[in-house]
């Protein structure tokens, strides 16, 4: 028929392997990102802005809360963040390479601006390494039939960062780059260039301490990379972050600096380096990880599945859903409005349930299911004392507290970023 475009079809050798893929795709559909993001009210996509996600106060706390995390270790690693344009002329794209591989994906109008950062002025030796980063937001023209939620998008926004540093610094920054990602889970040239530093590469990765494979051919246009997978809870991967060496946009923008024996055309080399990679899509492996119900496995480096970090939801520091307030009835929920005000003023995510159809017990219950990390039920007593007695969304009970102690306790755990506050509170 006309209207007909495509066929799918798969088979299975056995009977045994259909009940297996089965299994997988119902639990894929249970754990769906674009279900739970609507189910918790976390974002949703509209047709009237395919391929862009729009993120509710839920979600953009966690879309926030990420790219804080990363912005706090850029001091302590020596970054300097910038703020770049979205719109360049198309002569920009045309002199680094990318308009002659990626044009198809590209959006493309008329415009009249143009920049550059590092060759804005001539630089010296002594800045080097020079590492600048930028949470720029990008777009991509994907096909709508590609547009897979937030995995797949058109609007997308990336920790990203460059490092313009000299050969011999190579190493020593790669292993800084692999301390970063560390931290976020607790090139063609000539030829002598290329070799050289593809074995600094791998003596960072061998450094390192994780396992590790090649994949021969698989570098981006301008340089030989290392790409960090994720593997999720029932056992795909993702490619989220990338650590990269560019030997040919330095020569395509004819890039130099001046080095210590006075000789001003040395050629620095970029790294390219992204630890979440898109955010979006790290929030959607977040989301059908450790949103969804049930304990949840994420391993961060999963080629030996020798790391894993198990919860139940997300952990308190990046949870939009930190603290609710369960008053044991109506004489008590002007109280509770009070105390959830003082954790809202201490920068807690704190709701307050004070539905009259809901028994306390119900109210409990609800809050667990909605993954709040801390159920704080106040009943005339802890009125007259000013204190909550807490328990945690898996139901344990850690008694009596007063608000002020409270409050203290979930700030150093938030401030930590447990993975295991509701334990260690």
């Amino acid at each position: 028929m006309e209207t007909l475009q495509r066929i799918y079809g798969i088979s299975f050798p056995d009977p045994k392997m259909l009940k297996e893929w089965e299994k997988f795709q119902e639990e894929a559909k249970n754990r769906d990102h674009r279900k739970l993001g609507r189910e918790q009210d976390l974002f949703f996509f509209h047709e009237l802005s395919p391929g862009s996600c729009f993120f509710l106060p839920k979600g953009a706390y966690i879309y926030n809360t990420l790219i804080e995390f990363i912005r706090s270790e850029y001091r302590k690693r020596g970054f300097q963040e910038v703020v770049t344009p979205n719109i360049y002329n198309s002569k920009l794209w045309q002199t680094s390479g990318h308009w002659q591989h990626y044009s198809e994906n590209m959006f493309s109008f008329e415009v009249e601006k143009e920049t550059l950062m590092f060759d804005h002025r001539p630089r010296s030796w002594r800045e080097l390494p020079l590492r600048m980063a930028d949470f720029g937001v990008l777009h991509r023209n994907e096909l709508s039939g590609a547009l897979t939620g937030l995995t797949r998008v058109r609007r997308f926004q990336q920790d990203d960062a460059h490092i313009f540093c000299s050969m011999d610094q190579i190493e020593e920054e790669i292993k800084g780059c692999l301390d970063f990602l560390r931290t976020a889970r607790e090139v063609p040239g000539r030829a002598t260039n290329l070799d050289q530093a593809e074995k600094q590469l791998e003596n960072s990765l061998n450094e390192f301490g994780e396992k590790w494979v090649l994949n021969p051919g698989d570098g981006a246009f301008y340089g030989p990379k290392i790409d960090i997978q994720i593997k999720d809870a029932i056992g795909r991967y993702h490619q989220c972050a990338t650590i990269q060496l560019d030997f040919q946009l330095p020569i395509r923008f004819n890039l130099t600096f001046v080095s210590h024996d006075g000789d001003d055309k040395k050629r620095p080399v970029i790294i390219h380096r992204a630890i979440l990679g898109s955010v979006e899509r790290m929030i959607a492996i977040l989301t059908e990880t450790m949103v969804a119900n049930g304990v949840c496995a994420l391993q961060w480096f999963s080629i030996d599945n020798s790391v894993q970090i198990r919860l139940k939801g997300l952990p308190l520091w990046l949870s939009p859903r930190q603290v609710m307030l369960v008053p044991v009835g109506p004489t008590c929920d002007e109280y509770a409005q009070k105390v959830r005000q003082e954790f809202h003023n201490a920068g807690f995510m704190s709701d307050v349930d004070l539905d009259p159809g809901c028994t306390m017990n119900k109210k409990i219950r609800n809050a667990q299911l909605a993954q709040y990390n801390f159920i704080l039920v106040v009943g005339e007593k802890e009125k007259t004392s000013n204190t909550v007695n807490v328990r945690t969304r898996d139901n344990k009970v850690h008694g009596e507290r007063s608000v002020e102690e409270c409050i203290e306790r979930l700030k150093q755990l938030k401030t930590s970023r447990s993975r295991n506050a509701e334990e260690e509170f």
